[in-house]
């Protein structure tokens, strides 16, 4: 979970839809793991992501660089997955629990499932969305316009799309369209 909180909520409720048929292991970044907003509070945050999993929430590099060489995953999901963190991914970047995970999971060839939220997905970090998304083993949740007008540049995923986009994922398959 990366730290686009006005979608924590929509992510938790997937979290909570994807836990009724995977084992999940939790992982924020630090910025969930320690920043309160007025989206709601970092200790909510890890709370539910606890009960929800039955799991600690992961939230250093070295607790997340095990992940891939010890196949503790089948998958990683990236939910939500900040502009900031797309780019990081996009330019190999690891200095984060999240990028190290997913990393760490597609080192082993293991599947990365990206359900984006970014206000600058069309501007500065459509070019390393494209990037990724031509990345073997990464698939993404598609994606839509959430505010056109006051938010020109912004995509977001279809929350809703993720248990479907992990199942393809998982039999190497992206969910078409990726646009919506």
């Amino acid at each position: 979970m990366c730290g686009s909180f006005c979608t924590m909520g929509n992510a938790m409720e997937q979290l909570a839809e994807l836990r009724k048929k995977y084992f999940v292991l939790p992982i924020m970044s630090r910025n969930v793991y320690e920043t309160d907003t007025r989206f709601g509070k970092a200790a909510d945050f890890i709370k539910k992501a606890q009960e929800l999993t039955g799991q600690k929430v992961l939230h250093s590099i070295v607790e997340a660089e095990p992940i891939g060489p010890k196949h503790l995953v089948d998958a990683m999901v990236v939910c939500p997955c900040t502009g900031n963190t797309l780019s990081k991914m996009a330019l190999g970047i690891t200095d984060t629990p999240v990028t190290m995970a997913v990393k760490s999971t597609l080192r082993v060839g293991l599947p990365v499932i990206i359900c984006l939220a970014s206000n600058d997905a069309i501007a500065a970090s459509g070019q390393n969305a494209a990037r990724l998304m031509n990345t073997k083993n990464v698939y993404f949740v598609p994606l839509r316009q959430d505010d056109p007008i006051k938010k020109p540049f912004s995509l977001v995923a279809d929350f809703t799309l993720l248990g479907e986009t992990v199942e393809l994922a998982l039999a190497g398959e992206q969910l078409q369209p990726i646009y919506r």
